[in-house]
This record gives structure tokens, C-alpha cells and sequence, in this order.
């Protein structure tokens, strides 16, 4: 099993990116393009924390004196990543703003193009071997074959088979999901997931960082005065990041077949997977406090949030 895992880690980490990219473009229409040039203020502040705020935050994390570098590169990859569709099935369960948590996805999805080589350049530049180069270019292409065009393939299936897109989105995200799955065994076999060898300390310092997005994403919004589901769309797309992405990179930057950089890779994907379980957590505990609060909103203020 390990064996045939690190033969296949690349295909299996751009497959479960490539599903979770169609099932959410199955969910997506031009009109939800259309939020952004109508109400450009609440886009502009969730899309600048992402882009500023938490690589900001970041930069702080990786600095922290005697940070392990396969630590400081997750938190990188986790700052430079955009939000997912797990972020938007979160608002929508939160009762908050949909268009608005779409459309920060979506432009920030955009914007990683160009902005995740920079923000990798930024905080890990000197964390890598003397001798590492940092692939932007391959980061570029993959960014666009495996989250860019899946985006539009799902939304032209949705324009042209609207009954069947639920379903599709539906057992794309399942699949993407057992992608994920299959990567966390595999690695669990081969004996590259250990949290003892990752230590207590790193785990803590993982957890403070999920902390301190969720502190920013509930500072931002009510800072700019938004009101309460907007703000929730804020606070839910800052913490639920694209892990998905983050993996594929990692296993493009630290492939599992490479002996040298396998060792720090392997803290990498531990740091990737911590994360992303903390911001299940983190999500379903503001799901629970954000639900009745905004049910509650819309019908006082008759504001559906769509």
C-alpha cells in the first residue's frame, strides 16, 4: 500500500483537486459573478484579508524562533491558498451571505494564480534548501489545469444540465473527499504521519494559528461595519481554507518519491491535515453560534442574504 501510494500521491492529490474544483463550479452561475461589480465594498474587505491579512498573520507564525521549516512551509501553503467549497456549504448552513462567501471564493480562486508563488516566495523563500528552487511556473500550470478550468467545466455542466448538477456536485465532493482519504492512509501506512515525531509543540503552534484566522476573520467584518450574515461569510471563508490545493502542492513541491526533500514534506502534509481538521472544528462551532443569530437577523430585517 505505502509502496503503491508514493507511486501514485500526485495523481491521487491532483484527482480529489480536480473533483472538489467540478463540484463546485456545479453550484456556480455567471450571476454570482455579478455580486462582485453590485456590492464591491463587503468583497473587497473579505478578499484583502485573505490576500493581506492572513499572509500577514503568517509571516508572524513562520518567524516564530525555532520553528520547525517543514511546519513554517503548511503554514505558508495554508496562507497562500484560497477558501474552498467546504467554506461556502459552511455559510450556508451558518445561515450567511452565499453570494457574497461564492464570490470571495471565487475571486481569491482568480487572484491565486498569481498570488500564491508571491505569497510562497514571501514567508518560505528562506525556510527551503540552499539549493531549492521554488517552481512558480509549474504552481502557475497546475493552478490552472486542476482548479481553474474544473471551476468552469462544473458551471458549464450546471448551465446545460441544471437537474442533474446537484447530484454531480454532490459525488464530486464525495470523491474529492475519498482522494483526501486515500492520501492520509497511504501516508499513514507508509509511516510518514506520526504525531510524535511532529511534536506537541508544533501541534500548538498549528492550533494558534487556526486561532489567529478566526480571530481575524471576526475582527475584519466588524471592523468595515458589515452586517451580521456578510460578517459571517467573512469569518467562515478566513478560517475554511482549499486544503485540497495545498496538498497538490505539496506533493508537487515535496514529492514522497524524493528521499532529500521527503523528510520535510511529510511535515508538510501533517501540518495541512492538522489544519484541516481544526477548521472543521473551528467552522462547525461558528455553524452553531452563527445559525440562529442569522435566522433570527433575516427575519427582522426581511434580508434573505441571497
Amino acid at each position: 500500500m505505502a509502496e503503491l501510494y508514493i507511486a501514485h500521491e500526485y495523481s491521487i492529490a491532483a484527482l480529489q483537486l480536480i473533483l472538489a474544483m467540478l463540484g463546485m463550479g456545479a453550484t456556480l452561475t455567471g450571476r454570482d459573478f455579478q455580486d462582485i461589480a453590485r456590492d464591491p465594498a463587503p468583497i473587497a474587505a473579505g478578499t484583502g484579508v485573505q490576500l493581506l491579512v492572513v499572509p500577514l498573520l503568517a509571516l508572524l507564525f513562520v518567524s516564530w524562533p525555532g520553528v520547525t521549516p517543514g511546519v513554517a512551509i503548511g503554514i505558508a501553503l495554508i496562507a497562500a491558498i484560497p477558501g474552498g467549497t467546504v467554506s461556502n456549504i459552511f455559510t450556508y448552513l451558518a445561515r450567511g451571505d452565499i453570494a457574497l462567501s461564492i464570490s470571495v471564493t471565487t475571486l481569491t480562486t482568480l487572484a491565486c494564480l498569481v498570488t500564491t508563488p508571491l505569497i510562497l516566495d514571501l514567508l518560505i523563500g528562506q525556510q527551503l534548501p540552499a539549493d531549492f528552487v521554488m517552481p512558480r511556473l509549474g504552481i502557475v500550470i497546475e493552478i490552472g489545469l486542476t482548479l481553474l478550468l474544473p471551476l468552469l467545466f462544473g458551471m458549464l455542466f450546471l448551465r446545460y444540465y441544471p437537474r442533474s448538477a446537484p447530484t454531480f456536485s454532490l459525488w464530486c465532493i464525495r470523491g474529492s473527499l475519498l482522494g483526501v482519504l486515500l492520501i492520509v492512509i497511504g501516508s499513514l501506512s507508509a509511516g510518514r504521519l506520526d504525531l510524535a515525531a511532529f511534536g506537541a509543540g508544533n501541534a500548538v503552534l498549528v492550533a494558534l494559528f487556526s486561532i489567529a484566522l478566526a480571530v481575524a476573520g471576526w475582527l475584519v467584518p466588524r471592523l468595515t461595519g458589515m452586517n451580521r450574515k456578510k460578517a459571517t461569510a467573512i469569518e467562515i471563508e478566513v478560517v475554511v481554507r482549499n486544503i485540497n490545493l495545498g496538498v497538490l502542492l505539496k506533493v508537487s513541491i515535496f514529492p514522497a518519491s524524493d528521499p532529500t526533500l521527503a523528510p520535510i514534506g511529510d511535515l508538510v502534509l501533517f501540518t495541512l491535515l492538522l489544519y484541516g481538521g481544526l477548521q472543521l472544528i473551528i467552522g462547525a462551532a461558528l455553524i452553531r453560534l452563527r445559525r440562529g443569530k442569522n435566522a433570527a437577523h433575516a427575519t427582522t430585517t426581511g434580508d434573505s442574504g441571497q
